[in-house]
């Protein structure tokens, strides 16, 4: 295969870039456009960067399209000389969270199992249609940084456009399965990415710069707040839960525990909705000893003499009005 354009150059340098600061690395693969050419510039690679490269890809279990897609990913991989590892989804979703969840869980145990560092093929109209949505989802400054995030997921197209991973798809024959999901607008990504985006640039072209804007400040402020959150003092239960030390609350206001809370939840890998950083806020000022507040997401706060315990629902939850 004969690699050409500037697009090339830009996309082999960036999942070169990518994987060189990391051992090992396995590639998130569905068969689409994005991760084919992620696919595709990594067999690129010098024999030294390829060696520790795995290929994992997930069969939603939705459809011909979705095992072909499976199909076409091992069989790149094998001619690419990288191991392929597939896994299939035990229950069929309908909804794009119940498809992600699976997704993910099954490349966090591949990655878990290697010691690997998950790379995906997100783009910058990645960023821009999730920035988008938790807009509409009435997100907070935590949930407006998007894909800028810290997070130990490797995206080397991330300051790329789709457009850029499509011309280098066309000019070098890359193989793709195109998804009949991605065209179904009973999905919210599918009718923002598909007709209210466009719609908007086309009355304000600068709409997508004001997003990436609005994701890199609120990038930056979730990094003062993980410094802000560092102060108190927590520590890890063994049963998953999170415990925090009532005086390291001590002196913060409502306003200030309100961004406190999802950076502390954030370390049990629990999300906070803004109602529930409202009542964790309230609680924490107001709660009694031995009083419990639960939360969307089966999750509960329990307020103790000295700690408070942030953890999973133990039993059907009756809530303790604190």
């Amino acid at each position: 295969m004969t690699v050409v354009g500037v697009e090339a150059s830009e996309l082999e340098t960036a999942v070169g870039s990518a994987l060189g600061n990391c051992t090992h690395a396995v590639l998130a693969v569905s068969g689409g456009l994005d991760s084919m050419v992620l696919l595709a510039a990594a067999s690129r690679l010098p024999a030294r960067a390829r060696r520790n490269i795995v290929v994992a890809t997930f069969d939603h279990g939705t459809g011909k399209a979705a095992g072909k897609a499976a199909v076409l990913v091992a069989r790149q991989a094998f001619r690419s000389g990288f191991l392929c590892v597939t896994g299939r989804a035990s229950t069929i979703g309908t909804k794009e969270e119940e498809w992600r969840r699976g997704r993910w869980e099954f490349l966090r145990q591949v990655a878990a199992k290697r010691d690997s560092t998950v790379i995906t093929a997100h783009t910058l109209d990645d960023q821009i249609e999730t920035v988008f949505m938790r807009i509409l989802r009435d997100a907070g400054p935590r949930g407006l940084a998007g894909l800028y995030a810290e997070s130990e997921i490797i995206r080397p197209f991330l300051d790329v456009y789709r457009a850029t991973l499509a011309k280098y798809a066309e000019r070098n024959r890359v193989p793709f399965v195109q998804d009949p999901s991605n065209h179904d607008r009973k999905h919210l990504r599918n009718r923002i990415r598909l007709d209210i985006l466009p719609s908007i640039v086309k009355r304000n072209p600068g709409f997508p710069d004001e997003l990436l804007s609005l994701a890199r400040k609120s990038a930056d402020w979730r990094r003062s707040l993980e410094d802000l959150a560092g102060t108190v003092e927590s520590e890890a239960e063994r049963e998953g839960g999170l415990r925090i030390r009532r005086s390291s609350l001590e002196g913060y206001d409502a306003d200030c525990l309100r961004v406190l809370w999802p950076a502390l939840a954030a370390r049990a890998s629990v999300v906070m909705d803004r109602r529930g950083t409202h009542r964790a806020a309230e609680f924490t000022i107001k709660g009694a000893t031995g009083g419990t507040i639960q939360l969307s997401g089966g999750v509960e706060i329990v307020m103790r003499r000295d700690h408070m315990l942030l953890r999973r629902w133990r039993s059907e939850p009756t809530e303790i009005r604190a």
